[in-house]
Protein backbone atom coordinates (compact mmCIF):
# COMPACT_ATOMS: atom_id res chain seq x y z
CA UNK A 1 0.00 0.00 0.00
CA UNK A 2 1.26 3.28 -1.10
CA UNK A 3 1.89 5.56 2.03
CA UNK A 4 1.01 9.14 2.08
CA UNK A 5 1.07 12.33 4.01
CA UNK A 6 -2.09 14.88 3.53
CA UNK A 7 -0.96 18.42 3.52
CA UNK A 8 -2.56 21.41 2.88
CA UNK A 9 -1.82 22.33 -0.28
CA UNK A 10 -3.34 18.75 -1.08
CA UNK A 11 -6.55 20.26 -0.72
CA UNK A 12 -6.24 24.11 -1.77
CA UNK A 13 -3.54 24.96 -3.68
CA UNK A 14 -3.42 24.37 -7.69
CA UNK A 15 -6.00 23.32 -10.31
CA UNK A 16 -8.33 20.43 -9.07
CA UNK A 17 -8.24 17.76 -11.43
CA UNK A 18 -11.03 18.13 -13.81
CA UNK A 19 -10.88 14.43 -14.42
CA UNK A 20 -12.38 13.60 -10.97
CA UNK A 21 -16.10 13.63 -10.05
CA UNK A 22 -17.55 16.89 -9.25
CA UNK A 23 -18.73 15.33 -5.78
CA UNK A 24 -14.93 14.99 -5.22
CA UNK A 25 -13.78 18.68 -6.67
CA UNK A 26 -16.54 20.36 -4.50
CA UNK A 27 -14.98 19.00 -1.39
CA UNK A 28 -14.93 21.48 1.36
CA UNK A 29 -11.39 22.93 1.57
CA UNK A 30 -11.99 24.58 4.77
CA UNK A 31 -14.63 24.94 7.66
CA UNK A 32 -15.68 28.16 5.96
CA UNK A 33 -16.55 26.36 3.06
CA UNK A 34 -17.86 23.56 5.30
CA UNK A 35 -21.90 22.96 4.89
CA UNK A 36 -23.75 21.25 7.93
CA UNK A 37 -22.63 19.60 11.06
CA UNK A 38 -22.22 22.87 12.99
CA UNK A 39 -23.55 21.27 16.17
CA UNK A 40 -19.80 19.33 16.24
CA UNK A 41 -17.92 22.00 14.61
CA UNK A 42 -19.54 25.10 14.17
CA UNK A 43 -17.12 28.11 15.97
CA UNK A 44 -16.33 27.53 19.48
CA UNK A 45 -17.41 24.09 19.29
CA UNK A 46 -14.68 21.89 21.25
CA UNK A 47 -14.19 19.77 18.24
CA UNK A 48 -13.25 22.57 16.00
CA UNK A 49 -11.16 24.27 18.53
CA UNK A 50 -8.96 21.20 19.02
CA UNK A 51 -8.84 20.34 15.66
CA UNK A 52 -7.57 24.13 15.23
CA UNK A 53 -5.28 23.51 17.83
CA UNK A 54 -3.77 20.97 16.76
CA UNK A 55 -4.80 18.57 19.32
CA UNK A 56 -6.76 15.81 18.07
CA UNK A 57 -8.41 13.16 19.79
CA UNK A 58 -8.95 9.58 19.07
CA UNK A 59 -13.29 9.37 17.28
CA UNK A 60 -15.65 7.97 15.76
CA UNK A 61 -17.57 9.46 12.86
CA UNK A 62 -21.00 8.22 12.86
CA UNK A 63 -23.57 9.40 10.12
CA UNK A 64 -25.36 8.83 7.12
CA UNK A 65 -23.67 8.59 3.89
CA UNK A 66 -22.92 12.19 2.59
CA UNK A 67 -23.11 13.87 5.39
CA UNK A 68 -19.23 14.71 5.46
CA UNK A 69 -17.62 12.32 7.79
CA UNK A 70 -14.69 12.09 5.16
CA UNK A 71 -14.44 15.44 4.23
CA UNK A 72 -14.08 16.51 8.33
CA UNK A 73 -11.50 13.79 8.20
CA UNK A 74 -9.39 15.11 5.11
CA UNK A 75 -10.20 18.91 6.68
CA UNK A 76 -8.24 17.47 9.55
CA UNK A 77 -5.43 16.62 7.30
CA UNK A 78 -5.33 19.93 5.94
CA UNK A 79 -4.60 21.49 9.73
CA UNK A 80 -2.31 18.58 11.28
CA UNK A 81 1.21 18.92 11.71
CA UNK A 82 0.74 14.81 11.80
CA UNK A 83 1.61 12.19 9.29
CA UNK A 84 -2.13 11.51 7.95
CA UNK A 85 -2.68 7.71 6.98
CA UNK A 86 -5.66 7.43 5.03
CA UNK A 87 -7.06 3.36 4.28
CA UNK A 88 -10.45 2.09 3.56
CA UNK A 89 -11.52 -1.05 5.31
CA UNK A 90 -13.69 -2.18 1.80
CA UNK A 91 -9.85 -2.73 0.44
CA UNK A 92 -7.40 -2.93 3.44
CA UNK A 93 -6.51 -5.45 5.61
CA UNK A 94 -4.29 -6.34 8.65
CA UNK A 95 -0.85 -5.96 6.51
CA UNK A 96 -2.29 -2.49 5.87
CA UNK A 97 -2.42 -1.34 9.48
CA UNK A 98 0.86 -3.39 10.75
CA UNK A 99 2.56 -1.01 8.02
CA UNK A 100 1.14 2.25 8.86
CA UNK A 101 1.85 0.96 12.67
CA UNK A 102 5.57 0.29 12.05
CA UNK A 103 6.17 3.81 10.40
CA UNK A 104 4.17 5.40 13.17
CA UNK A 105 6.20 3.83 15.92
CA UNK A 106 9.46 4.96 14.52
CA UNK A 107 7.82 8.67 13.59
CA UNK A 108 6.89 8.29 17.32
CA UNK A 109 10.47 7.68 18.40
CA UNK A 110 11.42 11.35 17.04
CA UNK A 111 8.83 13.02 18.27
CA UNK A 112 5.97 12.80 15.55
CA UNK A 113 2.66 11.70 15.65
CA UNK A 114 0.56 9.84 13.34
CA UNK A 115 -3.21 10.28 12.47
CA UNK A 116 -4.97 7.14 11.51
CA UNK A 117 -8.09 7.45 9.47
CA UNK A 118 -9.79 3.93 8.71
CA UNK A 119 -13.17 4.90 6.03
CA UNK A 120 -16.25 2.67 7.03
CA UNK A 121 -14.59 1.07 9.58
CA UNK A 122 -17.34 -0.99 10.56
CA UNK A 123 -16.55 -3.25 7.78
CA UNK A 124 -13.63 -4.21 9.97
CA UNK A 125 -13.96 -7.53 11.94
CA UNK A 126 -13.32 -7.58 15.51
CA UNK A 127 -9.74 -9.46 15.12
CA UNK A 128 -8.94 -6.05 12.77
CA UNK A 129 -9.89 -3.72 15.40
CA UNK A 130 -7.65 -5.45 17.64
CA UNK A 131 -5.10 -4.84 15.68
CA UNK A 132 -5.24 -1.30 16.61
CA UNK A 133 -6.54 -1.33 20.08
CA UNK A 134 -3.17 -1.45 21.61
CA UNK A 135 -1.92 1.53 19.21
CA UNK A 136 -4.69 3.42 19.96
CA UNK A 137 -4.43 3.06 23.96
CA UNK A 138 -0.08 3.75 24.33
CA UNK A 139 -0.77 6.48 21.55
CA UNK A 140 1.02 5.37 18.70
CA UNK A 141 -1.76 6.51 16.25
CA UNK A 142 -4.63 8.96 17.14
CA UNK A 143 -7.72 6.79 15.26
CA UNK A 144 -10.67 8.47 13.23
CA UNK A 145 -12.70 5.90 11.90
CA UNK A 146 -15.82 7.01 9.83
CA UNK A 147 -19.03 4.81 9.77
CA UNK A 148 -22.82 4.70 8.45
CA UNK A 149 -23.35 2.25 10.84
CA UNK A 150 -24.03 2.46 14.48
CA UNK A 151 -20.55 2.37 16.18
CA UNK A 152 -21.83 0.90 19.54
CA UNK A 153 -22.71 -2.43 17.52
CA UNK A 154 -19.70 -2.45 14.83
CA UNK A 155 -17.36 -1.22 16.61
CA UNK A 156 -15.39 -3.34 19.63
CA UNK A 157 -15.94 -1.59 22.80
CA UNK A 158 -12.50 -1.54 23.85
CA UNK A 159 -11.84 1.04 21.07
CA UNK A 160 -14.82 2.72 21.33
CA UNK A 161 -13.97 3.43 24.65
CA UNK A 162 -10.84 5.17 23.59
CA UNK A 163 -12.92 7.50 21.38
CA UNK A 164 -15.18 9.62 21.39
CA UNK A 165 -18.27 9.36 19.03
CA UNK A 166 -19.51 12.20 17.20
CA UNK A 167 -22.62 12.23 15.42
CA UNK A 168 -23.25 13.71 12.13
CA UNK A 169 -26.79 14.29 10.92
CA UNK A 170 -28.07 14.01 7.51
CA UNK A 171 -28.37 17.48 5.41
CA UNK A 172 -31.31 19.55 5.13
CA UNK A 173 -32.52 20.48 1.69
CA UNK A 174 -31.55 23.77 2.20
CA UNK A 175 -27.96 22.79 2.91
CA UNK A 176 -28.05 20.78 0.00
CA UNK A 177 -29.21 23.55 -2.28
CA UNK A 178 -26.61 25.72 -1.04
CA UNK A 179 -23.69 22.84 -2.22
CA UNK A 180 -25.60 22.51 -5.34
CA UNK A 181 -25.48 26.40 -6.33
CA UNK A 182 -22.26 26.46 -4.94
CA UNK A 183 -21.10 23.74 -7.71
CA UNK A 184 -23.46 25.32 -10.42
CA UNK A 185 -21.37 28.81 -10.04
CA UNK A 186 -17.90 27.59 -8.76
CA UNK A 187 -16.08 28.24 -12.13
CA UNK A 188 -12.70 26.88 -11.00
CA UNK A 189 -13.89 23.56 -9.40
CA UNK A 190 -17.47 23.12 -10.30
CA UNK A 191 -19.62 23.48 -13.44
CA UNK A 192 -19.65 27.51 -13.51
CA UNK A 193 -17.79 27.75 -16.91
CA UNK A 194 -20.70 25.80 -18.38
CA UNK A 195 -23.43 28.46 -18.12
CA UNK A 196 -25.90 26.43 -16.56
CA UNK A 197 -28.89 27.09 -15.31
CA UNK A 198 -31.18 25.51 -12.75
CA UNK A 199 -34.80 25.99 -13.12
CA UNK A 200 -37.05 25.52 -9.43
CA UNK A 201 -38.69 21.85 -10.17
CA UNK A 202 -35.06 20.51 -11.15
CA UNK A 203 -33.76 21.82 -8.02
CA UNK A 204 -36.36 20.34 -6.26
CA UNK A 205 -36.02 17.12 -7.79
CA UNK A 206 -32.68 17.37 -7.07
CA UNK A 207 -33.02 17.68 -3.14
CA UNK A 208 -35.78 15.40 -3.56
CA UNK A 209 -33.53 12.43 -5.16
CA UNK A 210 -30.44 13.52 -3.15
CA UNK A 211 -32.46 12.42 0.38
CA UNK A 212 -29.90 14.69 2.20
CA UNK A 213 -27.09 13.20 1.21
CA UNK A 214 -24.38 15.24 -0.68
CA UNK A 215 -22.54 13.58 -2.84
CA UNK A 216 -25.34 12.37 -4.35
CA UNK A 217 -26.31 15.20 -5.16
CA UNK A 218 -23.26 16.10 -6.89
CA UNK A 219 -23.46 13.05 -8.91
CA UNK A 220 -26.85 13.31 -10.08
CA UNK A 221 -25.85 17.15 -11.09
CA UNK A 222 -23.11 16.34 -13.07
CA UNK A 223 -24.62 13.54 -15.02
CA UNK A 224 -28.05 15.69 -15.96
CA UNK A 225 -25.64 18.38 -16.35
CA UNK A 226 -23.65 16.26 -19.12
CA UNK A 227 -26.93 15.62 -20.92
CA UNK A 228 -28.15 19.32 -21.10
CA UNK A 229 -27.51 20.92 -24.67
CA UNK A 230 -26.55 24.40 -25.23
CA UNK A 231 -29.59 26.62 -26.53
CA UNK A 232 -28.42 29.40 -29.26
CA UNK A 233 -27.72 31.82 -26.64
CA UNK A 234 -25.08 29.30 -25.23
CA UNK A 235 -26.87 28.55 -21.66
CA UNK A 236 -27.45 24.70 -20.69
CA UNK A 237 -31.12 25.26 -18.85
CA UNK A 238 -31.34 21.41 -16.42
CA UNK A 239 -34.98 20.77 -16.35
CA UNK A 240 -36.64 18.50 -14.08
CA UNK A 241 -37.24 15.28 -16.44
CA UNK A 242 -33.23 15.52 -17.16
CA UNK A 243 -33.01 15.32 -13.57
CA UNK A 244 -34.99 12.71 -12.73
CA UNK A 245 -33.54 10.38 -15.72
CA UNK A 246 -30.13 10.90 -14.62
CA UNK A 247 -30.96 9.56 -10.97
CA UNK A 248 -33.46 7.10 -12.04
CA UNK A 249 -34.33 6.42 -8.46
CA UNK A 250 -34.32 8.62 -5.22
CA UNK A 251 -30.66 8.05 -3.27
CA UNK A 252 -31.22 5.47 -0.27
CA UNK A 253 -30.11 5.21 3.63
CA UNK A 254 -31.97 2.29 3.97
CA UNK A 255 -29.66 -0.95 5.04
CA UNK A 256 -30.93 -4.10 5.85
CA UNK A 257 -28.86 -5.00 8.14
CA UNK A 258 -27.91 -1.48 9.62
CA UNK A 259 -29.76 1.29 11.67
CA UNK A 260 -32.21 2.13 9.27
CA UNK A 261 -33.38 -1.82 9.07
CA UNK A 262 -34.49 -1.35 13.24
CA UNK A 263 -35.29 2.33 12.95
CA UNK A 264 -37.60 1.93 10.18
CA UNK A 265 -39.44 -1.84 11.83
CA UNK A 266 -39.85 0.04 15.09
CA UNK A 267 -41.04 3.47 13.42
CA UNK A 268 -43.74 0.63 11.83
CA UNK A 269 -44.58 -1.34 14.85
CA UNK A 270 -45.13 1.67 16.64
CA UNK A 271 -47.54 2.90 14.06
CA UNK A 272 -49.58 0.00 14.11
CA UNK A 273 -49.67 -0.25 17.89
CA UNK A 274 -50.48 3.63 18.01
CA UNK A 275 -53.30 3.13 15.79
CA UNK A 276 -51.76 5.27 12.75
CA UNK A 277 -53.25 3.87 9.79
CA UNK A 278 -51.45 6.72 7.87
CA UNK A 279 -48.06 6.38 9.56
CA UNK A 280 -47.99 2.80 9.32
CA UNK A 281 -48.61 2.10 5.62
CA UNK A 282 -45.87 4.78 4.82
CA UNK A 283 -43.43 2.72 7.03
CA UNK A 284 -44.81 -0.16 5.31
CA UNK A 285 -43.79 1.07 2.11
CA UNK A 286 -40.35 2.78 2.94
CA UNK A 287 -39.13 -0.94 3.62
CA UNK A 288 -40.27 -2.48 0.46
CA UNK A 289 -39.56 0.27 -1.64
CA UNK A 290 -35.74 -0.04 -0.24
CA UNK A 291 -35.88 -3.65 -0.48
CA UNK A 292 -36.27 -4.75 2.85
CA UNK A 293 -37.07 -8.81 3.21
CA UNK A 294 -40.94 -9.46 2.63
CA UNK A 295 -40.87 -12.34 4.96
CA UNK A 296 -39.07 -10.02 7.85
CA UNK A 297 -41.98 -7.50 7.31
CA UNK A 298 -44.96 -10.16 7.24
CA UNK A 299 -43.42 -11.98 10.30
CA UNK A 300 -43.46 -8.95 12.21
CA UNK A 301 -46.84 -8.41 11.31
CA UNK A 302 -48.32 -11.50 12.67
CA UNK A 303 -46.03 -10.43 15.79
CA UNK A 304 -47.56 -7.19 16.26
CA UNK A 305 -51.77 -9.55 15.88
CA UNK A 306 -50.82 -11.06 19.03
CA UNK A 307 -48.58 -8.89 20.61
CA UNK A 308 -50.62 -5.62 20.36
CA UNK A 309 -54.20 -6.56 19.03
CA UNK A 310 -54.67 -10.05 20.55
CA UNK A 311 -58.23 -10.76 22.15
CA UNK A 312 -59.32 -7.69 21.30
CA UNK A 313 -59.80 -9.06 18.00
CA UNK A 314 -58.54 -12.72 17.85
CA UNK A 315 -59.79 -12.10 14.23
CA UNK A 316 -56.36 -10.18 13.49
CA UNK A 317 -54.23 -13.33 13.94
CA UNK A 318 -55.85 -14.60 11.23
CA UNK A 319 -55.47 -11.79 9.08
CA UNK A 320 -51.78 -11.44 9.70
CA UNK A 321 -51.02 -15.54 8.81
CA UNK A 322 -53.11 -14.85 5.95
CA UNK A 323 -51.44 -11.83 4.30
CA UNK A 324 -47.90 -13.94 5.45
CA UNK A 325 -49.09 -16.81 3.39
CA UNK A 326 -50.34 -14.73 0.54
CA UNK A 327 -47.50 -12.74 -0.09
CA UNK A 328 -45.42 -15.85 0.36
CA UNK A 329 -46.89 -17.46 -2.51
CA UNK A 330 -47.65 -14.99 -5.09
CA UNK A 331 -44.40 -12.36 -4.09
CA UNK A 332 -43.08 -9.62 -5.56
CA UNK A 333 -44.57 -6.71 -6.58
CA UNK A 334 -48.03 -8.10 -6.01
CA UNK A 335 -47.37 -9.09 -2.61
CA UNK A 336 -47.46 -5.54 -1.20
CA UNK A 337 -51.12 -5.47 -0.92
CA UNK A 338 -51.97 -8.30 1.62
CA UNK A 339 -49.23 -6.66 3.62
CA UNK A 340 -50.67 -3.47 2.94
CA UNK A 341 -54.32 -4.90 3.81
CA UNK A 342 -53.30 -6.23 6.92
CA UNK A 343 -50.93 -3.54 7.93
CA UNK A 344 -54.29 -1.46 7.91
CA UNK A 345 -56.40 -4.28 9.91
CA UNK A 346 -54.20 -4.30 12.37
CA UNK A 347 -53.58 -0.35 12.99
CA UNK A 348 -57.67 -0.05 12.86
CA UNK A 349 -58.16 -2.83 15.11
CA UNK A 350 -58.63 -2.10 18.79
CA UNK A 351 -55.43 -3.47 20.93
CA UNK A 352 -54.92 -5.12 23.59
CA UNK A 353 -52.06 -6.77 25.16
CA UNK A 354 -52.86 -8.74 28.02
CA UNK A 355 -51.71 -12.19 26.40
CA UNK A 356 -48.58 -10.65 26.11
CA UNK A 357 -48.79 -9.17 29.68
CA UNK A 358 -50.49 -12.11 31.03
CA UNK A 359 -47.45 -14.88 29.09
CA UNK A 360 -44.42 -12.13 30.85
CA UNK A 361 -46.16 -12.51 34.60
CA UNK A 362 -45.77 -16.48 34.23
CA UNK A 363 -42.76 -16.59 32.70
CA UNK A 364 -41.33 -14.12 35.89
CA UNK A 365 -42.77 -16.90 38.67
CA UNK A 366 -41.63 -19.84 36.38
CA UNK A 367 -38.35 -18.22 36.84
CA UNK A 368 -38.26 -16.68 40.22
CA UNK A 369 -40.24 -19.66 42.28
CA UNK A 370 -39.36 -23.02 42.54
CA UNK A 371 -41.14 -25.82 40.37
CA UNK A 372 -43.83 -27.29 42.60
CA UNK A 373 -45.43 -30.51 41.73
CA UNK A 374 -47.92 -30.75 39.32
CA UNK A 375 -51.52 -31.43 41.69
CA UNK A 376 -52.39 -34.93 42.01
CA UNK A 377 -55.69 -34.33 40.85
CA UNK A 378 -54.69 -32.83 37.47
CA UNK A 379 -51.82 -35.40 36.47
CA UNK A 380 -52.74 -38.46 34.17
CA UNK A 381 -53.20 -41.49 35.23
CA UNK A 382 -51.82 -43.61 32.26
CA UNK A 383 -51.11 -46.94 34.39
CA UNK A 384 -52.80 -48.74 37.30
CA UNK A 385 -49.84 -48.13 39.43
CA UNK A 386 -50.13 -44.05 38.71
CA UNK A 387 -53.72 -44.49 40.01
CA UNK A 388 -52.54 -46.33 42.67
CA UNK A 389 -50.39 -43.33 43.65
CA UNK A 390 -52.96 -40.78 43.70
CA UNK A 391 -52.88 -39.74 40.04
CA UNK A 392 -56.21 -38.11 38.63
CA UNK A 393 -58.11 -38.39 41.85
CA UNK A 394 -60.52 -35.77 42.71
CA UNK A 395 -60.04 -34.43 39.09
CA UNK A 396 -63.78 -32.92 38.02
CA UNK A 397 -64.83 -32.95 34.45
CA UNK A 398 -65.90 -29.62 33.70
CA UNK A 399 -68.49 -31.61 30.99
CA UNK A 400 -70.06 -33.04 34.04
CA UNK A 401 -71.01 -29.65 35.88
CA UNK A 402 -74.06 -27.35 34.70
CA UNK A 403 -72.62 -24.39 32.60
CA UNK A 404 -69.23 -27.13 32.28
CA UNK A 405 -68.02 -24.67 34.78
CA UNK A 406 -66.52 -26.25 38.63
CA UNK A 407 -64.08 -24.89 41.30
CA UNK A 408 -61.14 -26.31 40.91
CA UNK A 409 -57.56 -25.94 41.87
CA UNK A 410 -54.83 -25.48 38.51
CA UNK A 411 -52.07 -23.84 40.08
CA UNK A 412 -49.12 -25.36 41.82
CA UNK A 413 -49.66 -24.80 45.24
CA UNK A 414 -47.43 -22.32 46.09
CA UNK A 415 -48.81 -20.34 43.25
CA UNK A 416 -52.80 -20.99 44.23
CA UNK A 417 -55.37 -17.88 43.73
CA UNK A 418 -52.41 -16.32 41.33
CA UNK A 419 -53.83 -13.86 39.01
CA UNK A 420 -51.87 -13.34 35.63
CA UNK A 421 -54.52 -12.47 32.51
CA UNK A 422 -55.80 -9.25 33.39
CA UNK A 423 -58.64 -8.26 30.67
CA UNK A 424 -59.21 -4.51 29.43
CA UNK A 425 -62.52 -3.56 27.97
CA UNK A 426 -61.78 -2.76 24.67
CA UNK A 427 -62.93 -4.64 21.46
CA UNK A 428 -63.75 -8.63 21.95
CA UNK A 429 -62.20 -8.42 25.01
CA UNK A 430 -65.16 -6.75 26.67
CA UNK A 431 -67.41 -10.47 25.91
CA UNK A 432 -64.63 -12.15 27.66
CA UNK A 433 -64.33 -10.33 30.48
CA UNK A 434 -67.91 -10.73 30.90
CA UNK A 435 -67.76 -14.36 30.57
CA UNK A 436 -65.03 -15.01 33.11
CA UNK A 437 -67.21 -12.62 35.59
CA UNK A 438 -70.11 -14.77 35.46
CA UNK A 439 -67.82 -17.70 35.50
CA UNK A 440 -66.04 -16.63 38.89
CA UNK A 441 -69.62 -15.74 40.42
CA UNK A 442 -70.49 -19.71 39.60
CA UNK A 443 -67.66 -21.39 41.15
CA UNK A 444 -68.10 -18.66 44.32
CA UNK A 445 -71.75 -19.60 44.61
CA UNK A 446 -72.65 -23.69 45.86
CA UNK A 447 -72.23 -25.81 43.07
CA UNK A 448 -74.78 -27.92 41.80
CA UNK A 449 -74.71 -31.48 41.86
CA UNK A 450 -73.34 -33.37 38.79
CA UNK A 451 -75.90 -33.81 36.00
Amino acid sequence: MKQRMFREQDFTAGVPDQNAPLAARMRPRTFDELVGQEHIVGPGKVLRKSIESDQIPSMILWGPPGSGKTTLALLIATMTSSDFQMVSAVISGVADLRKIIRLAKERKLKGGQTILFIDEIHRFNKAQQDVILPHVEDGTVVLIGATTENPSFEVISPLLSRSRVYVLKALTDEQIRAIIERAVHDEVRGLGKQNLSVSEDAMSALLRLANGDARSALNILELAASATTVDTGGKRHLEVTTVEDAAQRKSTQYDRAGDQHYDTISAFIKSVRGSDPDAAIYWLARMLESGEDLMFVARRIVILASEDIGLADPQALLVAVAAQQAAHFIGLPEAVLPLAEATIYLATAPKSNSAYAAYNKAKEDVAGTRDDPVPMHLRNASTSLMRGLGYDKDYKYAHDYAGHIVEQQFLPDNLKGKQYFMLGAEGHERFIKERLEQWYQAKKSSLPDPK
